[in-house]
């Protein structure tokens, strides 16, 4: 997929102080507490038989007695100790998986992000980063586990070597079961993981549609849709705990069968006189810890489990980003935007062609086309939320992929058709973004957006809660462009930002704009022809190529360019503008005529409008 061109380097963001990992001292924490609890269980049989043998000799035991009370405390407190520095290590990493994953998405090219559904994301940063928060302390848990039955094998020996010839000849039935356990559960791990999240996906797009399910009378039939996955989910888990109670099956009987078997050697040394009874005691605890490489199925499990939902928040985390540059924009710039040599390309179908196009600092520039033109992909190349195959895009002579991540997003604001508004309140959706704006300039932006009158009806005006205003669709759509008029650099890029307005609304938010933005050079994608009629100038695209560039009124002479609005332009006067609005555009549009006049793009026909020597692109082309 063609969207980032081959010579610019992917690069991930600088990671800000939240996105920074935990470490390894956390992890190192609970190694440390295990492997002296460890080294503790494996000192207790030894203590606890020399004990025993002294108290059976000669009644006195002294300083073992104390030795064997304080291991035993010892080994109460360092498991507290391991529980708590557990805790804290894989709180502290999930906390850092999800935001690193969350940066990730946030800072990727959002068409990458966008391959991505809400519900496999939301599994991937709960779920699956809790998983893959305890990796850590997982990991070291393990490593000390299999320090004590090692530990016991070697003691075992040093009190007598046949009794540790005897066990060791058990271990590698056990081995074998744990590597057998390890295999078949990471594939039916992953399988779980990837259906829980298709459950998810099922279950957000539900609610979203919620509405539209209600009023087709289909609920039963999504009922049915989003919980047809728990068949497969029941069968994946059924299959994970057989596997996790085969495992836990087998080991509980050899383990037994290895202890009986030592117990049974260790006699036969205590009748031959080789071994004294609290050798005896020592050997059967022994032979105990040792055949404890049975019982890290639990923690192998969690391991496999962890390393699979790492993997999926990796996923997020490692996603392509836009890279930046050092540079920001002269003082005082115009806003002028150019388009120099602009290819994209998409599954290898080139989707956009911009040969040469400047909008002049200051002006509205309507972009329009039929439905899959390519109208929303010039805007996302021209507000560098993708970046070209080929070519470059300019803002006021510096190309946007010089320029640094907060002069981009601060110069160049983006409104959408469907914007999604973030803080707790009304006052803090409309501040969100990268400049710190003030309650004067909020009011502002709500009253140039059209959104004041109902805004101050709310319950608690600007101070009301989002989840507490009932918005309708035309509102929320406000409430978004609010935002990028309270942000507005140079240049704001307007995707379909007002579908949702009516016609006279809209044309009250586009005269407010004007006044409002002073030079701020606009970029309107339009469907309407009353926008693009408002306009100073128009970007006619045709499969994905620049048709002709110029003022609405000379475009409107052509008949292709009356069938781009012909759904639309049911009850339009002669020059596309909606008659209601009619002598409002007379008195409030500048017409670009030549006032600004036309530089031809490839030849010029007279008429003044400029126009790309190549035919429109064939073939399939999306938007």
């Amino acid at each position: 997929m063609g969207i980032i061109p081959a010579r610019r380097r992917r690069t991930r963001p600088s990671p800000g102080p939240g996105d920074t990992d935990p470490g390894r001292l956390p992890e190192l924490l609970v190694l440390v507490c295990s492997v002296v609890a460890a080294a503790v269980a494996l000192s207790q049989p030894l203590v606890l038989g020399r004990t025993l043998d002294l108290l059976l000799h000669d009644g006195s035991a002294g300083v073992w007695l104390t030795a064997s009370a304080a291991l035993l405390v010892g080994e109460v407190l360092l498991d507290g100790l391991t529980a708590l520095f557990t805790g804290r290590c894989t709180a502290d990493w999930t906390a850092a998986v999800r935001s690193r994953a969350l940066t990730g998405m946030l800072h990727a090219v959002p068409d990458l992000a966008g391959r991505y559904s809400p519900g496999d994301v939301a599994t991937r940063l709960t779920l699956n980063a809790s998983d893959a928060g305890g990796l850590p302390a997982t990991r070291a848990a393990l490593a000390a586990s299999l320090v004590v039955p090692a530990g016991a094998l070697v003691a075992l020996a040093v009190v007598d070597v046949w009794v540790a010839v005897c066990v060791l000849a058990g271990l590698p039935a056990l081995v074998l079961v744990l590597r057998a356990f390890a295999h078949d559960t990471g594939a039916s791990v992953r399988a779980y993981q990837r259906v829980q999240s298709d459950i998810a996906a099922r279950l957000l797009e539900t609610t979203d549609g919620a509405e539209t399910i209600a009023a087709a009378g289909t609920a039963l039939r999504e009922r049915e849709r989003v919980l047809t996955p728990l068949t497969e989910l029941a069968g994946l888990g059924r299959r994970m705990w057989v596997l996790h109670g085969r495992a836990l099956a087998t080991g509980g009987v050899l383990v037994p069968l290895l202890t009986l078997a030592a117990t049974a050697v260790g006699g036969l040394r205590l009748g031959a006189g080789a071994l004294s009874v609290g050798e005896l005691l020592a050997v059967v605890r022994y032979a105990q810890l040792t055949a404890g490489f049975g019982s890290a199925a639990t923690l192998l499990g969690a391991l496999v489990r962890g390393r699979s939902a790492r993997e999926r928040t990796t996923a997020l985390e490692q996603l392509p980003a836009l890279p930046c540059g050092t540079r920001t924009l002269p003082p005082d710039g115009p806003g002028t935007l150019e388009l120099r040599g602009v290819r994209v390309a998409r599954d290898g179908t080139e989707v956009l062609r911009v040969d040469h196009v400047v909008v002049p600092g200051g002006l509205t520039a309507a972009v329009v086309g039929r439905s899959g033109a390519g109208k929303s992909v010039l805007a996302a190349v021209a507000g560098r939320l993708i970046d070209p195959d080929e070519g470059e895009v300019l803002l006021d002579g510096t190309p946007l992929d010089r320029l640094t991540r907060p002069c981009l997003r601060a110069e160049v604001g983006f409104a959408f058709a469907r914007p999604v508004l973030t803080g707790g309140t009304v006052a803090e959706a409309v501040a969100a973004g990268p400049r710190t704006v003030s309650p004067h300039r909020i009011r502002q932006a709500l009253r140039v957006a059209g959104a004041d009158t109902f805004v101050r009806r709310l319950p608690g005006t600007y101070d009301t809660r989002l989840a507490d205003a009932p918005l309708s669709g035309g509102e929320h759509q406000r409430l978004g462009l609010a935002r990028a008029f309270a942000h507005a650099g140079r240049l704001l890029v307007m995707d379909d930002a007002t579908s949702s307005l009516d016609t006279v609304t809209e044309h009250a938010v586009d005269q407010a704009l004007r006044r409002s933005l002073g030079t701020a050079t606009r970029l309107v994608v339009a469907h309407r022809p009353s926008v693009a009629a408002r306009a100073d100038l128009v970007i006619w695209l045709e499969g994905g190529r620049v048709r002709a560039v110029g003022a609405h009124r000379r475009l409107w002479t052509e008949a292709a360019y009356r069938a781009v609005f012909a759904t639309e332009a049911h009850g339009t006067d002669e020059h596309g503008t909606e008659a209601h609005e009619h002598r409002a555009d007379e008195h409030g549009t500048v017409s670009l005529g030549t006032e600004h006049g036309t530089v031809p793009l490839g030849t010029e026909d007279g008429d003044g409008l400029r126009r790309e020597e190549t035919p429109p692109a064939r073939g399939k082309v999306r938007p």
